[in-house]
């Protein structure tokens, strides 16, 4: 986009201390506002609707051109006497620095500080800049063999705990161990092939059915590395995806989707091709299936300790006390069981990591993998393909199955596609790199991306993108995207309560739990007193989270370009809007029983997401009343979250004058109180007793 004073003098994104990307001008310093966007920055943001409302009925044509639209402005005159520049079309708002800064003199409801360090122009990319060397990732030898280690002793160490307990027998323990690894690591890939061959339309193809250039690319590859030809079969499905499985490199096998060979050039599909082959000379689908046995056994001890527990028969004191036991046991067997789980996955997003850095090693450039990864991301949010007029590549449902296995993670790769969206520049078949940077600011800086991470697969896109960058940039080639912004404050005040008021209910409720459990076996002296509090303390917790996760009594009018703007926004931290445009598609494209939809206006496009409380009420919904409103215009009212998805949150649907309501848990503001009188009744029987 174009300055509107300095005409072609681009606008670059900064960030702001509010956690929220405005456009600016380097050279008049002024600054543009997507619709909706001025609302970040108020306090009140009804009076400053209203206040802005009053300055639309005192339009007069201007000179200066939209940077969205391309066309004529007018002027309006703010309540106070201050003359602004405004797009009637695209909704946006022009402030050169002077009337930014008498904008904020006479409006003590609005705050936007621009951060001194955003402001400083970036120095220009070259392919020239000196090599740093290589972002460090850990020693894949013994990062390997620390996991594997870790969860094996684990392993061991919980089956001597239960074997001392008398809860599980020697023989047993060992049944159990050699079982699972004999199944998951044995017959995984052949159940893998049975799967394939029966649930989706797939085919093994030859050498010689593969297209000339990949196959010419795997012979060379594996004459270099003294590895057999790997096995290649070929999904029809419109979805880009490529996984790899199997037991050793040399009885490999890779499948592609026909989504994946549509999408991507010849040589971003060899880039694909080469990260899986990495997979499999890297030995990860031996060491990936050898850790992922051992919580898969933890599981197994757990629901098996229960079990036990629910069938020990007695109300003798030693019964009670040995079910109690047998119950910690078992808590105890889920919480190693949980803790495994994130080794495994730490250790699959590494795997992912030294994949990408081979692959960009056997291509020569690791710009292929990047840029292979963000169409990738594109194709799922249906971007079109320029000069065809196929069907362009979309999600698939039944493709989440093997999104562990795969290129990317799903949720991992939507974030970038919904936040970098283009219109215009997916009209064109193209990517637009500075909404990819764009996109990578709550990636990078918010830290419950990090913990969206730390629960997937995959690592973030955005951190691939950087770590491919630096790789490309060692290898003196010029990177895909430089990802140069300065972060202007930290994020993690924010964090920590979101996460105190999110965390506050289970934290009571698990204090809650043993005491009991303490209390009903006559372990130890329980104040009667102390139940009927912890359950109000609960009741009030669940008070607080409804209020700031549904806070917001006045939803204004902003654009989805304003809404991804936002940096300071999580799943537990919204932001109350109306949303005008068409909707495109379902939520999951193809799925007939899919309730949600997508949609999009002038600006990009988002989730919207519709609740019932039961999951029944959902289904018929998307079955009987979603599809009517696929191509027509609506009117949305709700709350803006991130996880990392960025979504609405339906509360009102309109179109053509019918409105639909999702589900808001008024109810749960309710139950709260339900825990105190509860609390209050035990506590007087406990008193009377």
């Amino acid at each position: 986009m174009q300055c509107p004073a300095c005409e072609e003098v681009d606008l670059r994104p900064v960030l702001t201390r509010q956690g929220v990307e405005v456009d600016y001008c380097d050279r008049c310093q002024g600054v543009w506002l997507d619709r909706g966007e001025l609302f970040h920055f108020a306090k009140d943001p009804k009076k400053v609707a209203q206040k802005l409302e009053e300055a639309l009925k005192t339009q007069k044509p201007l000179g200066k051109i939209c940077p969205v639209t391309q066309e004529p402005m007018v002027e309006i005159t703010y309540p106070g006497g201050l003359r602004l520049d405004y797009c009637p079309k695209s909704g946006g708002l022009w402030l050169d620095t002077d009337e930014l800064k008498a904008l904020l003199a006479d409006e003590p409801n609005l705050k936007l500080t621009l951060d001194p360090a955003t402001l400083a122009p970036p120095a220009p990319e070259t392919s020239q800049a000196p090599a740093l060397g290589l972002l460090r990732l850990p020693n894949r030898f013994l990062s390997s063999m620390g996991v594997l280690l870790s969860l094996y002793g684990l392993l061991t160490l919980l089956l001597i705990v239960l074997v001392h307990l008398d809860a599980l027998g020697l023989s047993a323990a060992f049944i159990i161990f050699g079982v699972m690894a004999f199944i998951q690591f044995l017959l995984g890939p052949f159940v893998m092939d049975i799967t394939l061959k029966w649930l989706f339309r797939f085919q093994w193809v030859t050498p010689d059915d593969l297209p000339a250039h990949l196959r010419q690319f795997v012979e060379q590859f594996c004459q270099k590395q003294g590895i057999s030809f790997p096995s290649f079969g070929i999904i029809n499905d419109g979805a880009p995806q490529a996984f790899t499985y199997g037991h050793t490199p040399n009885n490999a096998r890779i499948v592609v989707s026909r989504g994946l060979l549509e999408l991507l050039d010849d040589q971003e599909v060899e880039a694909v091709v080469a990260h899986e082959l990495g997979h499999a000379v890297h030995w990860d689908m031996l060491l990936i299936t050898v850790a992922q046995i051992v919580p898969l056994i933890f599981y197994t001890l757990y629901r098996w300790l229960l079990d036990v527990a629910t069938s020990t028969k007695g109300n003798g004191d030693d019964s009670v006390k040995a079910r109690i036991t047998v119950v910690l046991a078992a808590l105890g067997a889920f919480a190693v069981y949980i803790l495994s789980e994130y080794l495994v996955l730490w250790f699959s997003r590494q795997r992912e990591y030294y994949a990408d850095r081979f692959a960009g090693d056997a291509t020569g450039d690791p710009g292929l993998v990047a840029g292979a990864l963000v169409k990738i991301a594109y194709g799922l949010s249906g971007m079109e393909k320029k000069g065809t007029e196929e069907e362009s590549p979309r999600r698939s449902y039944a493709l989440s199955s093997v999104k562990a296995l795969g290129i990317f993670d799903e949720s991992m790769a939507q974030a970038l596609a919904i936040s970098g969206y283009d219109p215009a520049a997916a009209a064109a078949g193209e990517v637009s790199r500075t909404n990819i940077r764009g996109a990578m600011c709550w990636d990078l800086w918010n830290p419950w991306a990090r913990w969206y991470e730390l629960n997937s697969t995959h690592p973030l896109v955005a951190n691939r993108l950087r770590y491919l960058s630096d790789h490309s940039r060692f290898l003196r080639k010029e990177p895909y995207v430089t990802f140069d912004e300065t972060q202007p404050e930290s994020y993690w005040d924010e964090f920590f309560v979101d996460l105190a008021i999110y965390l506050f209910p289970i934290v009571t409720f698990l204090v809650f739990v043993p005491l009991t459990l303490v209390w009903y076996a006559k372990l130890a002296p329980v104040p009667a007193a102390v139940f009927p509090a912890l359950l109000g303390i609960l009741g009030g917790a669940l008070l607080l989270r409804y209020h700031f996760s549904y806070k917001g009594d006045y939803f204004p009018g902003m654009s989805v370009a304003a809404l991804l703007k936002r940096v300071k926004v999580s799943d537990v931290r919204p932001v109350a809007c109306t949303l005008q445009g068409a909707v495109i598609g379902r939520g999951v494209p193809g799925l007939i029983f899919s309730s949600d939809f997508i949609m999009q206006d002038e600006t990009g496009i988002i989730f919207l997401d519709y609740r019932q409380p039961f999951a029944l009420w959902e289904l018929l919904f998307g079955v009987l009343q979603a599809g009517k409103y696929n191509g027509r215009q609506v009117v949305v009212q709700g709350w803006y979250r991130r996880s990392p998805i960025p979504y609405v949150q339906i509360k009102t649907l309109e179109c053509d004058g019918d409105t639909i309501k999702s589900y808001i848990p008024h109810v749960r503001s309710l139950s709260p109180y339900f825990f105190i009188v509860a609390a209050l009744v035990w506590g007087i029987n406990l008193l009377v007793r």
